[in-house]
């Protein structure tokens, strides 16, 4: 297909997000859309362009003593009678427009348009993030080119509605097992009902107090929830098994091994398996780079609830945070939009941040 990332275009951070809108990206069907970015920055002489798989990254070799990173994914959630866009007055509508192409079409814009930064940036632009972890492209590329990854601060343009949300939660999945024993349902004092037995575990999540933290001026809220109860075996037999999976957002204080031990404090006595877990990022903002784009932000920061890519990169021992034009209430949503306001003012902000004074 002939690209529609035609300059005209991608001088127009506004133009530039509905172009991308408009080219189909649902998780693991990228091909198209890192096609359309990867000829563009190849032609751009200012720019060392590489790509690995559907993940395509671009970066300036001026010799500056600091490196930084725009990172934003190229993939969207299953299309949802969301596509192509739509205008409607100073609203964008359309998958991908708030998570996160508007965010994509900043770092795409600065990456042709801006040739002198004030650092040396790289940019990355990256598959299968709305999917499992197997597939995302930044953890494809720490295994196989993890010297792309360098830097030492980077901005993941999430949706944040113009605002920073520093660092991210951590999450964890976990399931607890209650046991029985089998009986007949007519003959109940036989057995030992498992059901009945989660009630002591449903019981201690409804009275949890959930922590409040505030790490460098940022306030993180941790949650503890249920989120999926299986049980029964048949209609007339008392059940022997009851397994409650669990969903623990964590603040950013705690790592996975804290974070596990915690559940095991909660839920002493019972059965408690970890199913998953992914540690969270601290706000990191005393770095030199981070102040100087709140600065250019102008408004206090605030935590990030959820977890994004940025623990990634607090991972590799590289501060992060979260930055983009869309409202986070709105990803994954048939009607997710963006407001162009939002567009032109964060373009405006990054823009800022990263000319050479």
């Amino acid at each position: 297909m002939e690209n529609p990332l035609t300059p005209e275009v991608l001088a127009d951070p506004v133009a530039l997000t509905r172009a991308l809108v408009d080219i189909e990206s649902v998780s693991l069907d990228e091909k198209a859309i890192a096609d359309c970015v990867e000829e563009v920055l190849r032609a751009v002489p200012h720019l060392s362009t590489h790509r690995h798989g559907n993940t395509v990254m671009a970066r300036t070799e001026l010799g500056r003593a600091t490196r930084v990173v725009l990172a934003g994914h190229l993939d969207t959630v299953p299309l949802n009678n969301n596509f192509p866009s739509t205008m409607r007055g100073d609203l964008m509508y359309g998958c991908g427009t708030s998570d996160m192409k508007s965010g994509v079409a900043f770092a795409l814009h600065l990456a042709v348009s801006l040739p002198d930064p004030r650092y040396d940036v790289t940019y990355f632009f990256y598959e299968a993030e709305e999917i499992e972890s197997k597939y995302n492209g930044l953890h494809l590329v720490a295994q196989a080119y993890p010297q792309w990854l360098e830097a030492d601060f980077a901005v993941l343009l999430e949706p944040t509605y113009g605002i920073v949300e520093a660092g991210c939660q951590g999450t964890m999945r976990a399931v607890v097992t209650t046991h029985g024993e089998r009986a007949h349902a007519a003959r109940s004092w036989h057995g030992v009902n498992a059901i009945h037995g989660a009630g002591e575990v449903l019981r201690r999540l409804g009275a949890y107090e959930a922590r409040r933290v505030t790490i460098d001026g940022c306030d993180y809220r941790e949650g503890l929830n249920a989120v999926r109860v299986n049980g029964g075996v048949a209609g007339n037999v008392i059940p022997d098994r009851c397994e409650i999976e669990i969903n623990y957002r964590y603040a950013p204080d705690r790592d996975p091994a804290a974070a596990e031990a915690h559940l095991r404090e909660v839920f002493a006595g019972f059965d408690l398996a970890v199913t998953d877990a992914a540690a969270g990022a601290a706000p990191g903002l005393d770095n030199p780079p981070a102040q100087e784009f709140l600065a250019a932000v102008g408004a206090a920061p605030i935590g990030k609830f959820g977890w994004t890519d940025v623990a990634r990169f607090a991972a590799m021992g590289i501060p992060a945070l979260n930055f983009g034009p869309g409202d986070p209430n709105l990803a994954h949503h048939r009607d997710e939009h963006v407001e162009i306001g939002k567009i032109r003012e964060g373009a405006a902000t990054l823009h800022r941040w990263l000319a050479s004074a």
